[in-house]
């Protein structure tokens, strides 16, 4: 097939270049605009509890959790008559504002004292955008038009914006920004390291071009999944690091063999055809595994997560095609040009047995037992610090200090005696009866870590009415439904939170049905969604995985110590992210506040990527060694001569792609941050001391059995296997010639002699 393919990218290569310009300017005018098309949700599990809390509040009483919290400062105090009047012909604005619905302040409760400030200076207006921003299609434009409008000064009032909605809108704006920065950091980088792998000006700029185009590419298929599902805008992160990343890897293996073919003498025809048979065959099945591992993410019901499988198998794909279609078609155009423009003349390469990595391989497989056993010993040490993770979710924190939309959630911890934006629902269904609600909201508010809990039947603390029935919360009972209003202590995302959340949940209640809603009940139901799938998409990911390995090289240990040591990798990785964002270790250096949780949904992609990332270099080395055995029969000699063969290339790659993540290591959102640096020290430690240490050595130590599967098996990967060892060669026009005259000979020989 791959012959084929290269056979007709050689004779059409013109036709294939044009199609790929129509491809690429129809990619980058749809691709373009589906920054508007993307939400910023997603972080919920639709059949959540907390999620048919929320639906239920707003069905029965029209109202639910505030998620924009206006601060006002009043610099002659919030009880001034200027103040006073001020903070009410505000909210009265407020009221009057389209798709902003349950807006209360201080002063039209009268004066209500959780809305103030202790010193007097500040008070609280919170409201409401129905829905969340996947059902309201007006929600991005209300927040928007919330911050242009009131933010700044308001009749002699300072005001400031932040909620739940404000901070999930800032944190998709800076993700944006931090986006660009990325790219500008990357992009020039990754250029300058390719001139110093290639030598030259020419050949470096492919790579850069083919990411590019994936990009671009993997916008359009982005554009085309938000026609049928929802997309998270987060997931753009992953289409521009992978699509630079992947397609710069790729086309570094193209590039690399293409011109390797040159240097051997062969035409550029005959090269053009050769890579695509080769390196093109392990670049597709590289893309494969790697997309084997991102379908996983399909698994879990957070769409926020699925966004992550579309984006990363649209730049997947694309990657893929430009490489093993557009990029030998550009080769075939530019034939010996490739090698235009050298800035610096490359060192000759070394006889097999003189170079660095079979040196390393030698080392290594001198005492193959003592350095498995430290390098092993060395990762699961840091991998201890995993042990104690503390799973939380995204809030105020993630965005840096000096965030305005931070600043406020601060000031509110800070200077007044509760966090009224950190309240969440109890929704309860019949029977309703002002006992029963009287028990139920005395229960409640003595519980640990409640500050005070809002009913129908008055204001609670600690056990004791503390406020009668006022009009703001008369409407919280029906005859059928009622909801309390319980006002938190302590961190709205924090363990003492979440334990509050399970308190209630088990309360024996004499109601039908008790739902907790509100952001620390989510947190804990998307917590619950995610685990309860994780075996799931490990096992899909471990079997899928192992299949794809066992075809490309028909051994059964190969695949299962490639995902052994993925994971032995990818533990030592966790527990360095755990040690440094979730205990807070360089967290001055890094920039970054840790809240002494791991965001729950960021090691998830980190996993499913790095694995596949892994799985990608682990099948470019494996294949050259696979190669070396089936040539010469010698164990040893094919890991350090396969090792020697990719060692420069892939550790090129490796560090290629590093860079792309480290670029997003940059970002101002700490989930990011955590998700490009994490990521990074994955590639690195792979390509690094897992493939120079632990292959050889364990390679080593299992000798011939590295390739033994049973005579079944063997005959499935006959029949079904990918191998990317050299083709029997073709007989020259000598050859030929010397062959016609041997038969010649033979027929005109008499029938005795023959």
């Amino acid at each position: 097939m791959f012959s084929t393919l290269g056979t007709y990218i050689v004779r059409r290569h013109r036709r294939v270049l044009l199609f790929s310009v129509i491809g690429l300017l129809l990619a980058g005018v749809l691709g373009g605009s589906v920054f508007s098309r993307l939400s910023t949700g997603g972080f919920e599990d639709p059949s959540a509890e907390s999620v048919a809390a929320r639906q239920l509040l707003e069905s029965e009483f029209a109202t639910g959790a505030p998620n924009v919290v206006f601060l006002l400062t009043a610099p002659t105090g919030v009880d001034s008559p200027e103040a006073a009047a001020a903070g009410q012909a505000f909210t009265a604005e407020l009221t009057e504002r389209n798709h902003l619905t349950n807006v209360v302040s201080y002063w039209s409760l009268g004066q209500a004292p959780p809305l103030r400030s202790v010193d007097g200076d500040k008070a609280l207006v919170l409201a409401r955008i129905p829905g969340d921003p996947d059902s309201n299609p007006a929600w991005d434009e209300t927040v928007q038009t919330m911050s242009q409008t009131y933010v700044g000064e308001w009749d002699g009032l300072e005001v400031e914006l932040g909620g739940v909605a404000e901070v999930f809108e800032r944190i998709g704006t800076t993700i944006e920004g931090d986006l660009k920065t990325a790219e500008a950091i990357a992009i020039p980088v990754t250029l300058v390291l390719l001139i110093g792998v290639f030598g030259g000006v020419v050949a470096a700029l492919l790579p850069v071009a083919v990411g590019g185009m994936a990009i671009l590419g993997a916008f359009f298929v982005l554009y085309l999944v938000t026609g049928f599902t929802d997309v998270s805008i987060f997931s753009i992160n992953l289409v521009t690091a992978l699509g630079l990343g992947l397609a710069i890897d790729y086309s570094l293996f193209i590039v690399s063999r293409f011109r390797e073919e040159l240097a051997n003498g062969l035409r550029v025809e005959a090269a053009v055809v050769r890579t695509v048979e080769t390196a093109g065959r392990t670049v597709a099945f590289s893309a494969v595994t790697v997309a084997v591992s991102l379908a996983a993410l399909l698994v879990f019901p957070l769409y926020f997560l699925r966004s992550f499988a579309y984006a990363g198998i649209g730049v997947l794909v694309v990657a893929m095609l430009a490489a093993l279609i557009t990029l030998p078609a550009i080769l075939m155009a530019l034939g010996e040009r490739v090698n235009s423009l050298q800035v610096f003349s490359r060192r000759e390469a070394r006889a097999d047995g003189e170079g660095f990595w079979h040196r390393v391989a030698t080392f290594v497989m001198a005492r193959p037992l003592p350095i498995a056993t430290g390098v092993i010993v060395g990762l699961l040490a840091l991998g201890v610090p995993f042990l104690n993770v503390q799973w939380g979710a995204a809030d105020h924190r993630a965005l840096p200090e000096g965030d305005p939309a931070r600043e406020v959630s601060e000031v509110i911890r800070a200077d007044f005696l509760t966090d009224e934006s950190g309240a969440f629902p109890v929704v309860v269904q019949g029977p309703i009866g002002d006992a029963v609600l009287v028990d139920h909201a005395t229960e409640l508010s003595q519980l640990a870590n409640v500050a005070r809990v809002d009913s129908a039947v008055g204001r609670f603390v600690d056990g004791v009415l503390v406020a009668p029935v006022d009009p703001s919360i008369a409407g919280m009972a029906t005859e059928t439904a009622a909801w309390f209003n319980v006002v938190p202590s302590v961190e709205t995302i924090s363990p003492e939170a979440e334990e509050l959340v399970r308190s209630v949940r088990a309360m024996a209640t004499p109601f039908g049905e008790v739902l907790v809603g509100g952001q620390t009940a989510e947190s804990l139901d998307t917590k619950d969604a995610i685990f309860s799938r994780v075996p799931l998409a490990g096992t899909l990911i471990g079997l899928s995985t192992f299949a794809l390995l066992f075809l490309m090289f028909g051994s059964l240990l190969v695949p299962a110590k490639a995902i052994v040591l993925n994971l032995l990798s990818l533990t030592a990785t966790f527990g360095a992210m755990v040690w440094v964002f979730q205990q807070g270790n360089g967290a001055g250096l890094l920039d970054f506040t840790a809240t002494g949780l791991t965001d729950v949904t960021t090691p998830i992609l980190m996993f499913c990527i790095a694995f596949g990332l892994s799985m990608d270099y682990e099948v470019f080395l494996l294949s050259r060694i696979k190669e070396e055995f089936d040539r010469t029969g010698d164990n040893d000699a094919a890991v350090a001569v396969g090792l020697e063969k990719t060692g420069r290339i892939v550790t090129a790659a490796a560090v290629l792609l590093a860079v792309t993540f480290i670029a997003f290591g940059t970002s101002q959102i700490t989930f990011i941050k955590l998700f490009g640096l994490g990521l990074a020290t994955a590639v690195l430690m792979d390509a690094t001391i897992v493939r120079a240490t632990l292959v050889p050595a364990l390679m080593k130590m299992a000798g011939s059995a590295n390739w033994w599967a049973p005579a079944p098996l063997r005959a499935i990967h006959d029949r079904f296997g990918i191998s990317e060892a050299d083709p029997e060669p073709e007989p020259t026009e000598e050859e030929l010639i010397e062959l016609f005259n041997e038969v010649r000979e033979l027929a005109n020989r008499p029938p005795e002699l023959v």
